[in-house]
């Protein structure tokens, strides 16, 4: 009688395939369903914003190939012009360069060094004839004096051409003291150039070089320079100096030109007293070098016995002897 009891139309507990434990189980969790389910959450993707790389703003540049074409002939023939003119050029600048340089050296004298005295602008057609640097060529100890000489030479020459014009003012006034000034014009011309060349270059030498012979030299010419100072500071009439004597004539006459040749005379008189102490002074320095009157002999046979002038002759007269002997055998 108990299956007759039993509703037919009630839900079967045991036959009903979502009571199962594990269907329940499924169903009643926190999983949301499928049609619920986001992909993009908001707060997830945040972290990644952060280690995002930017992307490249270099535009993008296909790569193109270039159709090979070769260049006309006239364009090849117009390249090689173009090279040949400036290889032309430049060899015609290499030359221009080398005839300067060959003009430097020529105008060089034998030491190598350009010639720097007289200073003269390069415009001018004469070059300088010496080349003189005291602080590169003379010794520290001797540079003092040396530009002492140096220094008188210059002096000299201003006062010749102060006489000049003093025996000038005197021929003004007496003509029979033109004499005075054609001399004076001779003393200028040759005692300026000769007076650098016979005692100022020779000490200039000697300092450099530490030359026996050039200091003997020296010592002969300067000696004779010396008196000659003491003559004109005297003042000869009718030698062409205004010394003392000429100027006590002529002051008495007419003080203006008087007075003209008194400030010569001084000039002279000045000129005079410091040869005779340069002189001592030069001396002094001589025996500091060690040089001596053998050493200048030896110089001297050296100087002459190497020199081509003197080699050239001594040969020319030897063989014109020996032609000699021949013919008159």
């Amino acid at each position: 009688m108990s299956a007759f009891d039993n509703n037919p139309f009630a839900d079967p507990a045991g036959d009903n395939p979502f009571h199962d434990p594990s269907v329940t189980q499924v169903t009643n969790s926190t999983v949301q369903p499928v049609d619920q389910y986001n992909p993009f959450p908001a707060h997830p993707t945040d972290g990644l914003a952060a280690h995002t790389v930017p992307a490249s703003t270099t535009p993008y540049q296909p790569a193109v190939l270039q159709p090979s074409t070769e260049p006309p002939a006239h364009a090849v023939a117009a390249a090689a012009q173009a090279s040949l003119l400036k290889q032309q050029e430049e060899l015609e600048r290499k030359a221009a360069d080398l005839e300067r340089r060959e003009q430097e050296l020529q105008s060089r004298g034998p030491g190598g060094k350009e010639n720097n005295w007289p200073p003269l602008p390069r415009s001018f057609p004469i070059k300088p004839c010496f080349y003189q640097d005291f602080s590169e060529e003379i010794p520290l100890e001797y540079q003092r004096v040396c530009k002492m000489m140096y220094y008188l030479w210059m002096f000299h020459c201003v006062t010749l051409f102060l006489n000049l014009l003093a025996c000038l003012a005197y021929f003004t006034v007496d003509a029979t003291y033109g004499v005075d000034f054609g001399l004076s014009i001779l003393w200028l011309i040759l005692f300026a150039p000769c007076s650098f060349l016979c005692w100022y270059r020779p000490v200039y030498k000697a300092f450099k070089s530490d030359s026996s012979f050039s200091f003997f030299f020296f010592f002969f010419v300067f000696f004779c320079q010396a008196v000659v100072f003491i003559i004109q500071s005297v003042g000869i009439p009718k030698w062409g100096n205004s010394g003392w004597i000429a100027t006590f004539t002529i002051i008495g006459t007419n003080k203006a030109v008087g007075a003209i040749m008194m400030v010569v005379a001084c000039f002279f008189t000045i000129c005079a007293v410091l040869s005779v102490i340069l002189l001592k002074m030069v001396h002094s320095q001589y025996r500091r070098t060690g040089a001596s009157f053998q050493k200048a002999q030896q110089e001297f046979s050296q100087g002459v016995l190497t020199n081509k002038t003197f080699q050239t002759a001594a040969s020319t007269a030897a063989s014109s002897a020996a032609q000699g002997a021949f013919q008159g055998n």
